[in-house]
């Protein structure tokens, strides 16, 4: 049991520094500068992993710790409440629907970017009191988020084929 701890310990710090380093990749290269807020979500193709290798509670502690560091290493506290409330929604809504038959990872990245956005929108509803943004801007936000989240689920799919791949090779 020791050593099974130690390994869970060694892994959330590898996968919060891989969501990280995505993260600060994504700062330097916005995706478009026209759409503020819009980015590719590298650092989801990492829970994605999380939600489908590890289980719920290690993608838990790995959304806290991203959000939590990501504050700490290069943001403000209002980004942190933003990214908690994107990735609270976006998390529940990943794991409601991973469990529904038929649905691909790719289906559970762009609907986890979907609520992502519209979890970012609903903390901008509340900090700033702006509701209009649900009208004006969660349309935007939500069709980039398919997008988005198609990319980075196809890109978590491959890794997550290959790192099986090489799981049964070391057997």
């Amino acid at each position: 049991m020791r050593n099974r701890n130690a390994y869970q310990i060694a892994l959330s710090g590898l996968l919060t520094s891989l969501m990280l380093v995505f993260g600060l990749i994504e700062r330097q290269f916005p995706l478009t500068a026209a759409i503020p807020g819009v980015k590719l979500g590298l650092a989801n193709s990492v829970l994605l992993y999380s939600l489908y290798m590890l289980g719920i509670r290690q993608s838990v502690v790995l959304m806290l710790l991203k959000a939590l560091m990501s504050w700490l290493i290069y943001t403000n506290m209002n980004a942190m409440f933003y990214s908690l409330a994107g990735g609270v929604l976006s998390l529940l809504a990943m794991i409601l629907i991973m469990r529904a038959k038929g649905v691909s990872i790719v289906g559970v990245s762009a609907l986890g970017a979907v609520f992502f956005n519209v979890g970012q929108i609903l903390m901008a509803v509340f900090m700033l009191n702006t509701p209009q943004l649900i009208v004006t801007y969660l349309p935007i936000l939500m069709i980039s988020g398919v997008v988005t989240g198609v990319l980075t689920g196809v890109v978590a799919q491959m890794v997550m084929k290959h790192l099986k791949a090489i799981g049964k090779n070391r057997r």
